[in-house]
């Protein structure tokens, strides 16, 4: 689906009033049909009674009911409660009910609330109709414009804007949507006192032709420093090249901004795939409440990730890969840092985040990773005294009190699974073959177990850099003991 953003303006204050009213009473009908639909009733029920109680046409009442359908459907998929939707966001609702804002904050969030509650309109497109009969865009000399059914054949017009968010262009609103004909969705949004327009069609994606068959490109992305580190592999998992690309720009500046630099990054990496010929393996990422302190390390880093978006990042790969016909992965991203950096970094004497990108790679061609002989040594040597003598040297030498805090969460995650894995003595007493035999949690458990065993001692007072020291462990299996 590609969705185009436009702001409109209108002839004169009375017109815009008119549209906002529309949107009020189409925004009120959506909420009623919800719980309507709560209590049980059908849609032809709702259809038949909506139209006389909001004076909405039929199309407008039967987009409100589908879209109150999908908001049920879409939480009782999520496993929530159909009953407690606040419309409107609960999040401002919860900020709106806190006593300690008042004044013009107070009245910031409510507008932006009352806007998102109240601020909408949504009409589907009809291929019979050659687009959309309650909201059509149509050209009048030089200018572009939405036609705005507000009932009894009656129309406003309102201009689209040039300038709008993401770069779009008159001519891309023409060639993609009002030259064609074919149907496209339109939902109005009131955003900060002004009239947005987002513009949906389904878009005609070429059949995949660059399949991993031939290789992968794997993506790692960095928040901090903002970076992508990639890696190229052969159909055998074999690695051939590697790179870096800065990204600079996704630090600072205002949204729109961010955005753009988000789609040339984008380019670039679709770029490499395609002159390769290899399919793209990235990151399923899951990233909630990331504004929380806890989720992650700092206010810095926290701001970072906020402005970066990870997600719309991702987002933006996978659009431009399947319009060029490219094959993408997407693979679970558990310890895919960790077992770059105990087993590829210092083998290759690579960076930590390239040699993630590789373990991304080797992990969207089905491959699965073998811990080395002298790890497996390391394994083997590990007892619960020894442990407890790294935490003891922990807490004295390591001044970060965060830090310090994430390493005996480790560590005593180490013993945890040590103690599942042997005897009494907290030894390993099963035989560790190296092949991550057994579930796949198993198996991470034991890069889990390396991590606090090999790198804590290593570098206990700050975050490895110089990887080149695994490379002795890697090659002895000896580590050193905290002195």
């Amino acid at each position: 689906m590609i969705t185009i953003q436009a702001k409109l303006t209108f002839p004169s204050e009375g017109d815009e009033q008119i549209v906002l009213d529309l949107m009020r009473r189409w925004s009120s009908c959506m909420r009623y049909a919800y719980n309507r639909l709560l209590e049980g009733y059908s849609r032809n029920e709702l259809k038949r009674e909506l139209q006389g109680v909001f004076n909405l046409n039929s199309r407008y009442v039967d987009d409100a009911i589908m879209k109150a359908k999908s908001v049920l459907e879409s939480c009782k998929e999520r496993g929530e409660n159909p009953g407690n939707v606040i419309f409107g966001g609960r999040g401002l609702f919860e900020k709106l009910k806190k006593r300690h804002i008042n004044g013009k904050a107070y009245k910031k969030l409510q507008r932006k609330w009352q806007e998102k509650r109240k601020g909408n309109l949504y009409s589907r497109g009809d291929k019979s109709k050659k687009g959309n009969l309650n909201t059509r865009i149509e050209t009048k000399g030089k200018g572009t414009w939405l036609r705005i059914n507000i009932g009894e054949r009656q129309y406003i017009y309102a201009r689209l804007n040039a300038g709008w968010k993401k770069g779009e262009s008159r001519d891309l609103i023409l060639q993609t949507i009002g030259i064609n004909e074919d149907p496209y969705s339109v939902e109005l949004k009131v955003k900060n006192g002004r009239v947005y327009a987002y513009f949906t069609i389904e878009e005609n994606l070429p059949e995949i032709v660059v399949t991993k068959g031939n290789g992968v490109i794997g993506i790692d992305v960095n928040a901090y420093p903002n970076h992508i580190a990639w890696a190229e592999a052969d159909e055998n998992g074999q690695l051939i090249r590697y790179g870096k690309i800065p990204m600079p720009e996704l630090e600072s500046g205002n949204s729109d901004k961010r955005e753009y630099f988000r789609w040339q990054y984008a380019y670039k990496i679709v770029g490499i795939a395609k002159e390769k010929r290899k399919a793209i393996v990235i990151e399923r990422l899951d990233i909630k409440d990331k504004g929380k302190r806890g989720d992650f390390s700092g206010r810095k880093s926290r701001r970072i990730r906020h402005s970066f978006s990870y997600k719309s990042f991702l987002e933006k790969i996978k659009v431009l890969a399947k319009r060029n016909g490219i094959e993408v992965i997407e693979i679970n991203p558990a310890y895919t840092s960790v077992i770059g950096m105990l087993k590829y970094a210092p083998q290759y004497m690579i960076s930590k985040d390239v040699a993630a990108a590789y373990v991304i790679a080797r992990k969207g061609l089905g491959l699965k990773e073998r811990i080395p002989n002298n790890y497996i040594k390391v394994l083997e040597s590990l007892d619960i005294e020894s442990l407890e003598e790294l935490k003891d040297y922990v807490r004295k030498t390591v001044q970060n009190k965060h830090l310090r805090k994430k390493h005996l969460r480790e560590i005593d995650r180490t013993i945890e699974i040590l103690q599942s894995l042997g005897s009494k003595s907290g030894r390993a007493s099963e035989p560790l073959d190296g092949t991550s035999s057994g579930a796949c949690s198993a198996s991470y458990n034991l890069w889990r177990v390396l991590k606090a065993a090999v790198v804590t001692p290593l570098s206990p007072e700050r975050v490895l850099r110089d990887v080149s020291v695994l490379k002795g462990v890697l090659h002895s299996g000896q580590v050193g003991r905290p002195g």
